[in-house]
C-alpha cells in the first residue's frame, strides 16, 4: 500500500518480548517497536535487556526489517546520566530509530548519537508548527497526537513532505487522557503513568449514581451504562481504523502503528495479519476477524468522528477467542491455555492454512508451555497460532 507521495506505507507492530517480536514479523509487520528494561512507557511487559536488544537487532536486520526502541519517559534529573549511557549502547547495538517524547532526552541523543529520532505521541504534536520545530531539532518522524481530525493530519503531512515522515496509531487501546499523559495512576496508586508504570485506574469499575451531568450545561449528560461486567465510565473504547486506511494513505501517512506491547501472541498475530492483508488489498470482512482476540468495542476515535459519542460509552473487555497453542513445528505445539479433546481449533497463519478449523483429538492438556504432539489435517508452520472460541 502506498501513500499519496508514492511511498510504501510501513506496518509497525508492538513487541513486548522476543516471542512477540518474532510473531509480529511472521505475520507481516515491516518494523517493530519495543522497550528496554527502563525509560519506556510499558514497564509491566516483558521488555528487553541490553543483550536482548542486541540479539533482536540481529534477528530483525537478517529478515531484513526495522527495529525501533522507545525511550519516551518524561525524564528527571536522576535519569540523565544513565540515559546518556543507554543512548551510546543503542547506537552500538544498531537500532534503526529511537522514540522520544522528552526534550532533554532528545538533546542527549542528538548530542551523543547519530540515531534516527521519532517523536512519540506522548509529545502531543497537534499542529504543523510543533511538528516543524521537532524537525528542526533533528526528528525524522513525528507520531501525531491521537486527537487530530483527518483534515489536520492531511495538512501536517503536506507541510512536512520530504522533511519528515508522519506516523499514526490505527489500532489498539486508547487512554482516556490527552494522548496518554495522565495523573490518575500516580494520584490513586503512586504508580507514575508518565514513567511507564500506569495502574490503569480508568479501567476500574466505579460506583456512580444515575449519570454525570454538568451543573451549568445540562446538555452535557453522560448516562451510566451498565452491562453484565459492570460500569466503566472512564474506560475508552479501542481504536480501529481498518476501514479508513485508504483515507489515511491519501493524507500522506508513512507508517500505520498498532498498539499492544502488553498483549499476547494471539492478539499481535491476529491484528498484524489482518492489517497486512488489508494493506495488500485483500478484500474480506475485517471486523469479523478483528473481534476475535480480546478487545473493547471499537471506535474511529477522534480522526473520523468529531462528536465521537461512542468514545464516551462504557467499554468492558470482550474476549471471543483465546490462544491455546503456538506451533513449534508441523507436528508439535507449545500449550498456552487448556486444550481439550473435541475442541474446535482455528488456525491463524499468514499461509493458506489461515482460518482453517479442525477438531483436536489429542489428550486434554492444561500445563502452559508444555510441548505436545498435534494431529492436524492442514500443514502447520512454526509460529502459526491455534485458537478456540471462548465458551
Amino acid at each position: 500500500m502506498k501513500n499519496k507521495f508514492g511511498n510504501t506505507i510501513e506496518l509497525l507492530a508492538p513487541a513486548g518480548d522476543f516471542s512477540l517480536l518474532k510473531t509480529a514479523f511472521y505475520f507481516g509487520a515491516d518494523a517493530v517497536y519495543l522497550g528496554g528494561k527502563e525509560y519506556g512507557l510499558r514497564a509491566k511487559c516483558g521488555n528487553f535487556s541490553e543483550d536482548d536488544i542486541t540479539e533482536a537487532v540481529e534477528y530483525t536486520h537478517a529478515l531484513p526489517k526495522k527495529l525501533y526502541v522507545t525511550v519516551n519517559i518524561f525524564a528527571r534529573n536522576a535519569d540523565i546520566s544513565e540515559i546518556e549511557k543507554y543512548a551510546l549502547f543503542l547506537e552500538r547495538a544498531g537500532v534503526d530509530a529511537v522514540i522520544i517524547s522528552d526534550l532533554g532526552v532528545l538533546k542527549i541523543f542528538r548530542k551523543l548519537t547519530n540515531l534516527e529520532i521519532h517523536i512519540s505521541t506522548q509529545a502531543n504534536v497537534c499542529n504543523s508548527s510543533a511538528a516543524m520545530q521537532y524537525v528542526e531539532l533533528g526528528a525524522k518522524r513525528i507520531i501525531l497526537a491521537r486527537e487530530l481530525p483527518i483534515e489536520d493530519i492531511r495538512e501536517i503531512c503536506d507541510i512536512l513532505s520530504g522533511r519528515a515522515d508522519i506516523e499514526v496509531f490505527v489500532h489498539g487501546a486508547m487512554c482516556m487522557a490527552y494522548s496518554g499523559r495522565c495523573l490518575m495512576s500516580k494520584y490513586m496508586t503512586g504508580r507514575d503513568a508518565n514513567r511507564g508504570d500506569c495502574a490503569h485506574p480508568c479501567r476500574y469499575k466505579y460506583d456512580l449514581k444515575y449519570a454525570l451531568q454538568e451543573e451549568k450545561r445540562p446538555e452535557e449528560y453522560f448516562p451510566i451504562e451498565e452491562d453484565a461486567s459492570g460500569t466503566y465510565i472512564m474506560n475508552s473504547r479501542d481504536l480501529c481504523l481498518i476501514n479508513k486506511l485508504d483515507e489515511l494513505a491519501g493524507a500522506g501517512i508513512a507508517s500505520f502503528k498498532i498498539e499492544g506491547r502488553m498483549k499476547n501472541e494471539y492478539y499481535v498475530g491476529s491484528i498484524v495479519n489482518i492489517y497486512r492483508r488489508a494493506m495488500n488489498g485483500e478484500k474480506f470482512d475485517y471486523l469479523v476477524d478483528l473481534e476475535k482476540p480480546s478487545h473493547r468495542p471499537f471506535t474511529t476515535g477522534f480522526s473520523f468522528n468529531d462528536k465521537n459519542k461512542e468514545f464516551e460509552k462504557s467499554a468492558a473487555t470482550i474476549s471471543n477467542y483465546q490462544i491455546v497453542a503456538i506451533v513449534i513445528e508441523n507436528k508439535q505445539i507449545r500449550i498456552k491455555n487448556k486444550i481439550t479433546t473435541g475442541d474446535e481449533i482455528e488456525i491463524l497463519s499468514p499461509s493458506e492454512s489461515n482460518g482453517k478449523i479442525f477438531v483436536y483429538n489429542g489428550d486434554t492438556v492444561n500445563i502452559p508451555e508444555q510441548i505436545v504432539p498435534i494431529d492436524c489435517p492442514y500443514k502447520l508452520e512454526p509460529y502459526d497460532i491455534l485458537s478456540k472460541k471462548v465458551r
